[in-house]
């Protein structure tokens, strides 16, 4: 074995066409051993023994691409003070760009003897650990561009690959599941129809099913346990698991972007797999303890855990940092993803003990060049002590806007008190986000995600049901916001369950014509259920997986509809705050960009949002106060719009407005479905509104009339009777 010096830079293992250099961070190592593996699992040892500043490094020049690898650390083992250092435990590069095999569970893998959680054990874990693998970093992007899409006319699809993909019947069994399954026409053009420009994939960094799962017979389906931040997940991959999983997955992003689709990822770096004390030694543990993970002050054996799986990342430690700035970098320039939703982005601001919003770790995004230009999202809380952040990021940042989650599912089940928020929050939540020079775009609305009950779940029961994941029904959210609407689950009462499909259609309207950037979770358009599980992170199967032969095709298309009046409209997608001015309008002032009105068609005053008088209001949205302008520049100008939401059960007349806001209306959107063949309505008219209902008018423009260029027409001048008019006549009687 042909051993030359490396470089300490970059970290990982790097083919450059010949030979494969690689490096390992490590501070606290006193020797470090590459591992290799060939086809059989017999192993060679390399020892590295150029270091510098805590990284070791050798080049390889025989090395090729598709040898898997690991490495074996010396260092003290002392817990008492961090350190958890034993050779004995293969360790799995945390730069690693592909992984092959999974983890076999075992006393091997552990660094202690089960029951004596201070003990060591010296088994050694190389035939149970899973092995990093040398990729070719080459591949043909044909020209590849990413969409770029402005926030403002972004609509995003939260997505799981298996999930979505695993029951398509128009996909071939052989790749069902997998990144090819992504790139698949089924699923592109089902995108492209209700109106996506972005999908955002949960979990796609290697990651660990678990012990306590398996021996359940469940699995880690949502992949919130990551253990390589630089590897596509092995099992995602139709090609193999020798590195062709990252041909595979770039392949994918090649066919999103063709389509005119971003694809961003779900991203996991506040924790690890390798838990607390009692966990596995998979990689970080062993290779530098006390440098990527918070360690408690008082007693070094434990660790700090606002994340609630046992472990938090370091952030402070600048080769944590590293860490996760390299991988961010790496997913935007080698694998040509279009941004990331940061999971507990939280606990990366933690950088001691507080959130702190100008922490390290959003200092470095702010002036990388290349992480700073894509789209940044965060789940804006964690676990910790003043964990929930909502609104507090910093200004390049857009978040999940869990306010709007609850307040609109509040309002559409009827909670008195919801309507000044309501109003809010489908306006952008300028109270959440204008303190910080920040715009509508900064909220990313959603009804439903992974977390939680499905949109047709969310309509079909009062409470979980989560027995199928073993923990006594103690795990998920108990408190879900959601209505039954009179049974419990599948019904076949005609009245529920038309009830229900307006609830839906009524949630989806509500996301695609708010301001912001709505989100829906995969499979809503299609009427999935979870049988009223809201935690399927465990089912890895039919359960959570889209049933693709139960779609409920009206609803696709109502989906397919609001999102292309959203497209058309710039009005329910600016990237401004409405100003609202004058809110006490007088005769002949000018037309505010937005008004808010009573049922009997009078402007809402600011005495009135606290007066709880009912559950129906109407929004003016002006297509003329916009003030924004178009990619080249050019002023947008829009049709006007009257909203109207009575989330109510009982029939509201609502009154039109006076005919300076509009002279006349037609009805566009009804969700319940008893408007759509009116005649337009004047101001001074009344609008019917079915209990729990949504209406939206056009301002209606009377159709242009035909000209008619017929030859016929064209000579009509010369086949009409001339009038004959005497010379004499008086000047009063001459045509005009």
């Amino acid at each position: 074995m042909q051993v030359w010096p490396g470089s300490s830079y970059p970290l990982g293992a790097t083919f450059d066409g010949n030979g494969t250099n690689f490096a390992l961070f490590s501070e606290g190592a006193e020797r470090v051993e590459l591992c290799l593996f060939d086809d059989e699992g017999l192993e060679t040892r390399v020892p590295l023994q150029d270091v510098d500043a805590y990284v070791w490094h050798a080049y390889l020049p025989h090395v090729q691409p598709g040898q898997r690898y690991g490495y074996r650390v010396h260092g003290p083992n002392d817990p008492a003070n961090g350190h958890r250092f034993n050779p004995n435990k293969l360790l799995l590069d945390p730069y690693a760009k592909a992984v092959d095999g999974q983890i076999e569970w075992g006393q091997e893998v552990f660094g202690y003897d089960f029951g004596y959680p201070d003990s060591r054990n010296d088994d050694d874990s190389a035939a149970q650990m899973m092995k990093g693998v040398v990729i070719n970093p080459f591949f043909d992007w044909a020209g590849d561009r990413q969409p770029k899409t402005p926030y403002a006319e972004t609509v995003i699809y939260e997505a799981h690959v298996k999930g979505l993909t695993q029951r398509h019947p128009d996909i071939p069994e052989e790749i069902r599941g997998t990144y090819a399954a992504l790139a698949h026409p089924a699923i592109i053009d089902h995108l492209k129809k209700i109106g996506v420009t972005a999908i955002e994939l949960m979990p796609v960094h290697q990651f660990v099913n678990d012990s306590t799962l398996q021996e359940k017979g469940l699995s880690n389906y949502w992949g919130y346990n990551t253990i390589a931040f630089l590897a596509p997940q092995n099992t995602y991959a139709s090609s193999g698991q020798r590195g062709t999983q990252v041909q595979e997955f770039k392949a994918m992003v090649r066919a999103m972007h063709a389509a005119g689709i971003e694809v961003i990822l779900d991203v996991v770096y506040n924790h690890t797999a390798e838990g607390n004390h009692l966990g596995p030694t998979l990689s970080m543990k062993g290779i530098d303890n006390v440098a990527y993970y918070r360690i408690e002050a008082d007693d070094k054996r434990y660790y700090t855990d606002t994340t609630g799986t046992g472990n938090s990342m370091n952030v402070g430690n600048p080769h944590t940092l590293q860490l996760i700035m390299d991988s961010l970098r790496y997913w935007v320039l080698e694998m040509h993803v279009d941004g990331f939703r940061f999971d507990l982005a939280s606990a990366l601001a933690r950088e001691f003990y507080e959130v702190d919003k100008l922490a390290t770790f959003f200092e470095m995004v702010q002036q990388d060049p290349v992480v700073s230009q894509v789209k940044l999202i965060a789940e804006p809380w964690d676990l910790g002590p003043g964990g929930y952040q909502v609104g507090n990021f910093p200004p390049q940042w857009t978040e999940w806007n869990g306010k709007y989650r609850d307040t609109v599912r509040d309002f559409w089940r009827g909670e008195a008190s919801t309507l000044g928020e309501f109003a809010s929050r489908i306006t952008g939540s300028a109270d959440l986000y204008a303190h910080s020079g920040r715009w509508p775009v900064a909220s990313i609305n959603f009804v439903t995600a992974h977390d939680g009950f499905t949109l047709r779940d969310l309509v079909s029961y009062n409470e979980k049901h989560n027995d199928a994941n073993g923990e006594n029904g103690n795990d998920g959210e108990s408190h879900n916001r959601s209505n039954n609407h009179g049974a419990e689950g599948d019904t076949k009462d005609a009245a529920i369950l038309t009830l229900r499909a307006r609830q839906q259609r009524n949630f989806i309207a509500t996301l695609l014509l708010s301001q912001g950037v709505p989100m829906i979770s995969h499979g809503d358009e299609l009427g999935r259920t979870q049988r009223g599980n809201n935690n399927g992170y465990a089912q890895d199967n039919e359960l959570t997986w889209v049933d693709w032969d139960a779609v409920d095709q009206p609803l696709v298309e109502f989906t397919a509809a609001l999102a292309r009046l959203r497209r058309e409209h710039p009005t329910f997608r600016r990237s401004r705050f409405f100003d609202g001015r004058p809110v006490r309008r007088e005769e002949g002032a000018p037309i505010p960009d937005i008004a808010w009105l009573r049922p009997d068609g009078s402007l809402m005053q600011p005495e009135d949002w606290d007066a709880g008088f009912g559950r129906a209001i109407g929004v003016f949205l002006n297509g003329d106060g916009i003030r924004e302008r178009d990619r080249r520049g050019e002023p947008i100008s829009d049709r006007h719009f009257f909203v109207l939401f009575n989330a109510g059960d009982d029939v509201v007349d609502l009154t039109i407005p006076d005919a300076a806001f509009s002279p006349r209306w037609e009805v566009i959107v009804d969700t319940g479905g008893a408007l759509a063949d009116s005649a337009p309505f004047s101001g001074g008219e009344q609008v019917r509104l079915q209990g729990k209902s949504l209406v939206v008018l056009i301002d209606h423009e009377e159709p242009e009339p035909e000209v008619d260029h017929s030859v016929a027409a064209s000579l009509a001048a010369y086949t009409s009777p001339i009038e004959i008019i005497p010379a004499h006549a008086p000047q009063s009687e001459l045509p005009r």
